[in-house]
């Protein structure tokens, strides 16, 4: 019995290494997003760190555009960083979890 449990806590400590590995993967995955018409584009990581922002000379005239464009913009982005990012993490984390009966967690 305490050979199962000593099993599963290093199993749990691996995963815990890969899913620490993973995020720092994750800092190179770039994902660009735009506005729908061009004239705002981003970059940022899949741990949602904005690495870049181009905005179109034209959107600097309308202080108010500008300002809805980077929130919708902003928004799209970081949806799209977080769906990347949790389903990263719990591919690491489904594969490394002890198999315990009646703890099927990842359905």
């Amino acid at each position: 019995m305490f050979g199962d449990i000593m099993g599963m806590m290093g199993k749990l400590k691996e995963t815990q290494a890969k899913v620490e590995e993973t995020k720092k993967q994750l800092d190179h995955v770039l994902i660009d997003e735009q506005s729908s018409d061009g004239l705002l584009k981003l970059t940022l990581t899949a741990n949602r760190t904005i690495k870049t922002i181009e905005v179109d000379p034209e959107l600097m005239q309308d202080k108010e555009q500008l300002e809805d464009y980077l929130i919708l913009t902003l928004n799209r982005a970081i949806d799209r960083a977080t769906a990347m990012q949790e389903a990263e993490l719990a591919a690491v984390a489904k594969e490394g979890m002890p198999n315990i009966p009646g703890m099927d967690l990842f359905k």
